[in-house]
């Protein structure tokens, strides 16, 4: 690319490619002429989004005035579980926006920022996008390797990431060996807790915002995306101490939240019902799926998340490929560094049974096949 326009943007930019999302049922059906398709792909509710969120959106009005840009009511909410204060709290567009807003505060040429490989994309793009260098540190059977994270810090060291659980294997941490790594991480450095799957963990695991009150250089990143069922509102917050969040809120972009976006947090945080019907789809679903994999004689990832990384025996885009043809749509490892797997979000118990139903007709193809990978 020789332009007047990439002669002057950053290097940095140009080395990357947009961010691609999953196909979508619009074009699924398009691409294979369809009429009935199954959206496993993104982690997405299956049952929707909080009937009391729906409501509370309903009731929004005065959209033509900028909402309250310090959002006090709906930090402090945020907070109060934890037993912290609304100026522990920074919210954003999704967290995607936190974390962005978090690298372009800390992170400089050079720095260098440890993460599992692999993991959510987003983390290495972040951190090239600020000239910084990512340190890849591969999984162990599908989970974070603190070992040997611990043993690729270095001077330039700036950010330790951990994604738990994980994103795409679904694994979690064990929270005793996490704690002996945290204490083994160097004081002066940043660690970064991505948990946009948190609320799906089993109820003895690593809790963040624990950690935020005894090592100051924490931030845990949360969102209302996945469990919540609001990802189309674009809402994300992240947990720290009272200076770190001091910090990333100078370079926040302002009014970073709509008005409609926060009244259907606070009403989505109280409707407990929502949350506990999603949890027991979601657990009666993974213990469906994980039946009829091993009944396929698949293998996959013990998954704390809403989804679920199965090994196939092709090439992970030619499975993805053939699932689409027949109207269901899931992510392709290839795409997300995890070859020969696919990740697929656990979906209502019909659409688990079709999902199903597809794979039963074509792993014993895909077996008589020559193998592709």
């Amino acid at each position: 690319m020789d332009s007047p326009v990439s002669r002057l943007v950053r290097s940095a930019v140009l080395r990357q490619k947009p961010y691609k999302a999953g196909t979508t049922v619009a074009q699924a059906k398009q691409r294979y002429g369809l009429t009935e398709v199954i959206k496993l792909s993104q982690n997405e509710n299956p049952l929707g989004c909080s009937p009391k969120a729906a409501a509370a959106l309903a009731r929004v009005d005065d959209l033509s005035v900028y909402s309250d840009d310090d959002y006090p009511v709906l930090r402090a909410r945020l907070a109060a579980p934890f037993g912290l204060a609304k100026d522990n709290i920074i919210v954003g567009h999704g967290s995607n926006d936190v974390l962005m807003t978090l690298f372009e505060a800390f992170i400089e040429a050079g720095d260098e920022v440890v993460m599992a490989d692999p993991t959510f994309s987003l983390f290495p793009k972040y951190t090239l996008l600020r000239d910084g260098v990512p340190v890849k540190v591969p999984l162990k059977d599908g989970v974070h390797d603190l070992d040997a994270m611990l043993a690729r810090i270095g001077p330039k060291t700036k950010f330790v990431v951990i994604v738990d659980p994980n994103n795409p294997t679904g694994t979690h941490i064990d929270p005793v060996t996490f704690d002996r790594f945290v204490a083994a991480l160097p004081a002066e450095i940043v660690l970064v807790i991505d948990q946009a799957y948190r609320e799906y963990m089993p109820a003895h695991s690593i809790e963040g915002a624990e950690i935020v009150k005894h090592r100051p250089l924490t931030i845990v990143t949360r969102t209302m995306s996945k469990i919540f069922g609001l990802a189309s509102l674009r809402f994300g917050y992240a947990i720290s101490s009272l200076e770190m969040i001091d910090v990333v809120q100078r370079v926040r972009t302002p009014f970073n939240v709509s008005g409609p976006a926060a009244a259907a947090v606070l009403a989505a945080l109280e409707d407990t019902e929502f949350m506990e019907r999603t949890l027991r789809t979601n657990a009666e679903g993974k213990a469906y799926l994980e039946a009829a994999f091993a009944r396929l004689g698949l293998s996959w990832y013990p998954t704390a998340a809403n989804f679920i990384a199965v090994r196939v025996p092709i090439v992970a885009e030619e499975a993805y490929e053939a699932l689409l043809a027949r109207g269901i749509v899931v992510r392709s490892g290839d795409g997300l560094s995890l070859p020969n797997y696919l990740r697929i979000t656990i979906g209502t118990p019909e659409e688990n049974a079709k999902l199903v139903a597809v794979l039963e007709t074509l792993v014993g193809q895909w077996r008589a096949e020559p193998a592709l990978a």
